[in-house]
């Protein structure tokens, strides 16, 4: 098996999660307890309908909190399938909360749920997600 290190390599360029990418969320998830979180505000060139957060994007962060809780949790893994339900918009500037953890684990099948909290508690949008262990290959 080739170490996580092979497979991180080239990750300071994550959309998600990078400091260093441009035009990238710049997410901060840090794991707590069995939850992997972060806050993020989305601002005008978030947008979708006026007001109102891109749903692609909001896909996003879902599919990003639940990578990070894997990747915090030194798994490698990329998604494999992934649902999503939305039930309210999501405001331009208003701070969100993303959120994700673990439901179950088989072989190399590992299955995820996250969602987006608004800041007055109710929840935007939640997405279910299977993720498949993976190798790095080796240089």
């Amino acid at each position: 098996m080739v170490v996580l290190e092979l497979f991180l390599k080239d990750a300071n360029m994550c959309f998600g999660c990078s400091q260093d990418n441009p035009i990238g969320l710049k997410l901060e998830f840090k794991l707590q307890g069995d939850t992997c979180r972060a806050v993020f505000r989305p601002d005008q060139i978030h947008q979708g309908w006026n007001g109102y957060m891109h749903g692609g994007l909001i896909s996003t962060l879902l599919d990003e909190a639940m990578g990070q809780w894997l990747w915090l949790s030194k798994i490698p893994g990329m998604t494999a399938e992934m649902t999503t339900r939305f039930s309210l918009g999501v405001p331009i500037g208003e701070e969100i909360t993303v959120e994700a953890w673990c439901e179950g684990q088989r072989g190399r099948l590992y299955e995820l749920a996250a969602r987006v909290i608004l800041p007055d508690g109710k929840v935007a949008a939640r997405a279910g997600a299977k993720f498949l262990r993976v190798q790095a290959k080796a240089e």
